[in-house]
């Protein structure tokens, strides 16, 4: 019996193939007669698989935390109403409501604080565990050199967005900036957003909030990131207010590099 014969079709590229150099998105992939191409499936399903181990990937909570303790940064953990990772995807209100005993321990903390800063999950855990521990190390350092008095950072998990809103009130702070893992794209599984609220409580609205996103290596660079967060945040509590009524008119963004690590002994 004579073999199949098995015609391999060429690939053609797109006109705007060069695009490709500028962006991250799945643009000019070409064609193999009416087909994509085998390679671009396959890296497509394997950005699908990265996007969704980033949703459940893990706070690397114990990491962080020592990265807090050679800061020399207080710090507190809390936990949101959702008591597990099947709970926050399935109940998002759950993950806008501390539970009792994280209510407890802010209260514990409580003083008339400028900024409280929020490191939480989200949905893409690896997104602070890559990205979280620069912005805080040049944000931390513009906060300290001009005076702002700065409540416990807390590290809070299967947390959205609002929580930020009860754990700021809790601790009577005056502006509330949230890092937060967003939700996975098929071209940033890790990509980190920064929420800012003036006079933060629990049941605002959005609009309410200003929001630097898609902080990561491919994205808004950390450093970069930690500019713009501080210069809304001086704003913010300048003019008392935050979301859709504060801009961001800063020109020529260049902030300090020079909060570092101390060295360990």
């Amino acid at each position: 019996m004579p073999l199949p014969v098995i015609h391999i079709t060429a690939v053609q590229e797109d006109a705007w193939q060069t695009l490709r150099a500028f962006t991250n998105a799945r643009i000019a992939l070409g064609s193999a007669g009416t087909a994509i191409p085998v390679k671009e499936v396959l890296q497509f399903r394997m950005a699908h698989a990265n996007a969704r181990d980033a949703v459940f990937s893990i706070l690397e909570v114990d990491r962080l935390s020592a990265d807090l303790q050679r800061l020399r940064l207080p710090f507190l953990v809390v936990h949101s109403q959702a008591a597990d990772r099947t709970i926050y995807l399935q109940r998002p209100d759950l993950g806008r409501r501390l539970n009792p005993r994280s209510a407890e321990r802010l209260l514990e903390h409580q003083h008339d604080y400028d900024v409280v800063i929020i490191v939480a999950d989200g949905l893409s855990a690896t997104a602070i565990n890559n990205n979280a521990l620069p912005v805080l190390i040049n944000l931390v350092g513009d906060l300290q050199q001009n005076h702002y008095v700065i409540a416990p950072i807390v590290i809070a998990r299967e947390a959205r967005v609002a929580l930020g809103d009860e754990i700021a009130s809790l601790l009577r702070a005056r502006l509330s900036i949230m890092l937060i893992g967003e939700r996975p794209g098929l071209s940033a599984p890790a990509s980190m957003g920064a929420y800012l609220t003036y006079d933060p409580v629990a049941g605002l609205n959005d609009e309410r909030r200003n929001c630097i996103s898609n902080i990561h290596a491919k994205g808004l660079q950390p450093n970069l990131a930690a500019q713009k967060i501080y210069y809304l945040c001086k704003e913010a509590l300048r003019l008392k207010i935050s979301g859709v009524q504060l801009k961001d008119e800063a020109t020529g963004i260049s902030g300090s590099d020079n909060f570092q690590l101390p060295k360990t002994t």
